[in-house]
């Protein structure tokens, strides 16, 4: 059974830029917060690099940690972008977790 990805993106191209709009969806949990129930301090989980290609070749790497919030929203630009280019999203977490996301530049 295939699991469904965590981030939807889009790509649009304006003016020689991609401009790129991405939501992952992530608990991005600080280690720090109790469980209402038992009071127990809930794991740290939390994305620790994101990474985007354009057409394979690394544009951004990101270093996030715990400051960032619940589901995070990523827009930035690409100089050079064109229709028909290829953006990947490739996150990791702090418990090993990968997920990446392929959109075509529109």
């Amino acid at each position: 059974m295939a699991t469904r990805s965590t981030i939807k993106i889009r790509a649009k191209e304006k003016s020689g830029l991609a401009q790129v709009r991405s939501l992952i969806n992530h608990p991005m949990e600080t280690g720090l917060r109790k469980d209402k129930t038992t009071g127990e301090l809930i794991p740290a989980h939390f994305i620790q690099e994101l990474v985007a290609e354009l057409n394979g070749n690394v544009v951004m790497t990101a270093n996030w940690g715990v400051g960032i919030s619940k589901n995070p929203y990523l827009s930035f630009n690409v100089k050079g972008g064109k229709k028909g280019d290829q953006i990947r999203l490739t996150w990791t977490d702090n418990k090993g977790n990968t997920d990446s996301k392929t959109a075509t530049v529109v």
